[in-house]
């Protein structure tokens, strides 16, 4: 249903003391949530609701005051709601005129209204943050002609990906699918997986390769045997489901794989994850997925970030990169300032600087 409207009770609220009695009022958040046009967020975001269908959603204002001040202060969902109970500021920022005792939200709803806004309405999130930033002169229109261009990891809440790891949770996953659709399985293998993955660790631990490969051997068998048994038992009406065909497409992908395979599955529950070599003394590789920020020259303000699958060339990314800033912003940018993981980019329209590199090399870029 259509989000309920934030109207304060007057017989609840008669002995309860106005946040605006309580707090500083020239707090910077205070003053952010004057700027900001919430009514933009309702006009903007109620067609992702239906009428008459569910319960009620949560306001709007609520939903997008979260996801700004978890971007804000780098939480989690579930810090988010946390320390939201405790924060009158933060209350005010979203819209309430009197302190809450009880939680917002469960964190699983920012999960599911991310999802149905889907990546068309983050971008409108960040457009409402670059304009705000224009009318509060934090950033000005003409230091968006000149910007700086970089591409980093953004982080994956997964475990470091091992094969055995990998195939225990895979059997896990079909005998519990196997269960739910009442597939009677010959054996599930799932005491014996165990004890095959505690040894597997053992003999990686103490270096002795050889000898895992046996175990690990078997492992990958038994999950074979069992994902074969699902597809010969299953029905035309269970494959229906969207989340069965899914799951069997990638333990298959699992199966398939080998050390030289370039699609490989690193996560089942985020199979888009990638393995993007950092270099990094610490960390030669993280498996994650690569994103693009976009920042004015002489101000460190945000005013574009797209993220990327299948880890492309940065190169390849530049122009889509200054598409996004001139469709948020209206504004062209003329310069644009890059290092040298940027050489070979098709980029025309700006002129392009890489670095460590003098200006007049690259005037016909």
């Amino acid at each position: 249903m259509k989000p309920v409207e934030m109207i304060p009770n007057p017989i609840e609220d008669l002995f309860r003391h106005r946040l605006e009695n309580i707090i500083d009022m020239s707090h910077e958040l205070v003053k952010l949530a004057e700027l900001i046009e919430w009514n933009s967020f309702a006009e903007e975001f109620g067609h992702f609701y239906s009428e008459g269908k569910g319960r009620p959603g949560k306001p709007i204002r609520l939903m997008a005051g979260l996801i700004l001040l978890q971007h804000t202060f780098g939480l989690s969902d579930e810090e988010i709601v946390l320390r939201w109970k405790e924060n009158p500021y933060w209350q005010h920022f979203c819209g309430f005129e009197y302190f809450q005792h009880d939680f917002p939200i469960d964190p699983t709803s920012l999960i599911k209204w991310r999802q149905r806004i889907g990546k068309e309405g983050c971008e409108k999130i960040l457009a409402l943050t670059i304009q705000v930033g224009i009318e509060s002169g934090v950033v000005k229109e003409r230091q968006m002609k000149q910007v700086v261009v970089d591409t980093t990891v953004q982080e994956k809440n997964i475990t470091f990906p091992t094969d055995s790891a990998l195939y225990v949770k895979a059997l896990k996953k079909l005998v519990s699918f196997a269960k739910e659709l009442g597939i009677q399985l010959r054996q599930t293998y799932k005491r014996t997986a165990k004890v095959l993955a505690l040894r597997i660790s053992r003999y990686a631990h103490a270096s002795q390769f050889k000898r895992m490969r046996k175990p690990l051997r078997t492992l990958k068998c038994l999950v074979g045997r069992v994902f074969r048994e699902i597809q010969r038992k299953v029905n035309l009406k269970d494959l229906e489901r969207k989340d069965l065909p899914s799951l069997l497409a990638l333990v298959q992908r699992l199966l398939a794989q080998n050390k030289k395979t370039k699609d490989k599955v690193y996560s089942l529950h985020a199979p888009e994850t990638e393995c993007i070599g950092k270099g990094k003394a610490h960390k030669k590789y993280e498996f994650e997925n690569k994103v693009a920020f976009v920042i004015p020259l002489k101000r460190a303000f945000i005013v574009g970030a797209q993220s990327f699958q299948s880890n492309p060339y940065d190169g390849h990314t530049l122009e889509s990169s200054l598409e996004q800033v001139h469709s948020l912003t209206g504004i062209k940018v003329k310069q644009t300032f890059v290092d040298q993981g940027y050489r070979g980019h098709t980029v025309r329209d700006s002129e392009v600087f890489l670095s460590r590199q003098k200006r007049s090399r690259y005037q016909n870029h």
